[in-house]
């Protein structure tokens, strides 16, 4: 039997954050549409799968950890430390007498797998009864498997950023060529699996599971910081010097900003809410609370300097701007 934290890559000591992130860095390495060419990525990535189910659940951790329950969740070796009698089991004596027969030296005892107790008293008290009726001598008949769940099966799904960002809700095809409406989690990041519960392939004991690994795409100007988002917005030299509104973009659509006269180059504007939907925020009016967008203010001189040359003449500004490092 496996174990699951070899599975995982980690020691049994692992946090709950260990076991998240190892899982999520596994699911990406084997995730079957970037292992094409290698059919046993497709098992591992459910072994992991498997393995990630169990130990991120406390109380089954913990019944994993004592011997309880095996690698699949089913209940570890149930007749364990039922050992049989002194004088009753194979081999052993029976009684303590001297004769040679029962209670005697030299006088083996029997085992309950060496005689069927039922044969043996219905032969006594008339036969048997149900001629169909299977054995019940102990042990003799082990119960039937447990229905098996069908196995999960996995997607891959691509998620633009600017919709992750603000938690947009995906449209997914499954493989019965049903579409569905996803709602992200909040906090969503590159890399999250969500399961999509009995979406997987059937089986006797029920359907599988779908398992969806998020790739969150790169944008060409917004960065992710956190629950932030972070850009670079160039201004001219004039819409700095006497200030201006510009338009800027954000992960909903642009926005007017104000440029204060006189800002200089550095300068960062924040634009509340504007951020990633924040994982354990609030709700504000249905929606999920988000972070801030934060712009940093780039000065963009003129590609002619000439007619800014002869504007200036020979004006020295007499700030000091290098002065702090003593220069």
């Amino acid at each position: 039997m496996r174990d699951l934290y070899a599975t995982l890559g980690i020691p049994r000591t692992a946090s709950e954050a260990d076991i998240k992130s190892a899982y999520r860095k596994l699911a990406k390495e084997l995730h079957p549409d970037r292992n094409k060419d290698n059919p046993k990525a497709a098992e591992k990535f459910s072994e992991a799968t498997r393995a990630y189910d169990l130990l991120s659940d406390k109380a089954r951790r913990a019944q994993y950890d004592r011997g309880e329950i095996d690698a699949e969740g089913n209940p570890a070796n149930p007749f364990a430390g039922m050992g049989g009698r002194p004088g009753y089991g194979r081999g052993g004596t029976y009684g303590a007498g001297s004769g040679g027969g029962p209670g005697g030296p030299g006088f083996e005892g029997f085992g309950a797998d060496d005689v069927d107790l039922g044969d043996l008293f219905e032969g006594l008290f008339g036969g048997r009864k149900n001629q169909q009726q299977p054995k019940r001598g102990f042990g003799r008949q082990p119960p039937p498997p447990p229905p098996k769940r069908g196995a999960d099966i996995q997607y891959r799904l691509a998620v633009p950023f600017v919709e992750a960002a603000a938690g947009r809700d995906q449209r997914i095809t499954l493989a019965d060529g049903k579409a569905i409406v996803l709602k992200l989690p909040a906090g969503v990041e590159d890399g999250t699996v969500m399961r999509l519960k009995d979406k997987g392939h059937p089986g006797t004991g029920g359907n599988g599971d779908g398992i969806v690994l998020v790739e969150v795409g790169t944008h060409p100007f917004f960065r992710r910081e956190g629950d932030n988002i972070r850009m670079d917005l160039p201004v001219t030299l004039d819409e700095a010097v006497r200030g201006a509104k510009v338009k800027c973009p954000t992960v909903d659509g642009a926005v007017m900003l104000t440029i204060k006269p006189g800002t200089s180059s550095g300068t960062v504007l924040r634009l509340a809410g504007k951020g990633w939907t924040r994982k354990n925020g609030k709700l504000v009016e249905g929606k999920h609370e988000r972070g801030d967008q934060l712009v940093t203010i780039e000065i963009q001189l003129p590609a002619d300097l000439e007619a800014l040359e002869a504007k200036l003449e020979d004006w020295i500004d007499p700030a000091r701007p290098r002065e702090k490092f003593g220069l």
